[in-house]
């Protein structure tokens, strides 16, 4: 059962970057590099300009994009990109419900939406404020990061309060 579980959520990942790649690679925005794993890098490949590699620690993913590039298109076109993975991750547990592909797949997405630092939707966010505000704002950069983490905690807190006290 772990084994899968971990075989699931190592693909769940590789399809959440993956979809990263493809939205920006869609909307005309350079990828540089594609990795799974953090950490020391075990073996890597180029191909279609775009570094792919393997690391230690298999714990993660991700997608490196060309920030000017990104920044430089549409709104929607920077959404779209920095959500692609969460997207996907909804649509691939949509369509296996009731697996334990499904489950990786809704975890991944659901922990990816937050505006943690760092994650999915506290790039999303930061992207949406610069364009209501017209330009960064350190003020409110920080509040949305420090307000979307202590909301984010509190969240994920009261989730495993509910679960523990449905025992």
């Amino acid at each position: 059962m772990l084994i899968s579980s971990i075989t699931y959520f190592l693909l769940a990942l590789l399809l959440h970057e993956a979809a990263h790649l493809a939205a920006a690679r869609a909307c005309g925005v350079s990828v540089t590099e594609f990795g799974l794993g953090w950490g020391r890098k075990l073996m890597a490949f180029r191909w279609r300009n775009v570094d792919f590699g393997l690391r230690l620690l298999p714990a993660g993913a991700y997608v490196r994009f060309d920030l000017n590039e990104l920044q430089q298109r549409p709104l929607p076109q920077q959404v779209l990109i920095l959500l692609a993975g969460v997207i996907a991750n909804l649509l691939a547990a949509t369509v296996t419900s009731g697996t334990r592909f499904s489950l990786m797949n809704f975890l991944l997405a659901a922990t990816n939406i937050l505006p943690l630092y760092q994650q999915d939707g506290w790039k999303c966010g930061m992207v949406m404020l610069r364009s209501v505000l017209g330009r960064k704002s350190p003020l409110v950069e920080w509040t949305f990061t420090i307000a979307g983490s202590v909301l984010s905690v509190a969240l994920f807190s009261a989730l495993l309060i509910r679960i523990f006290h449905a025992r």
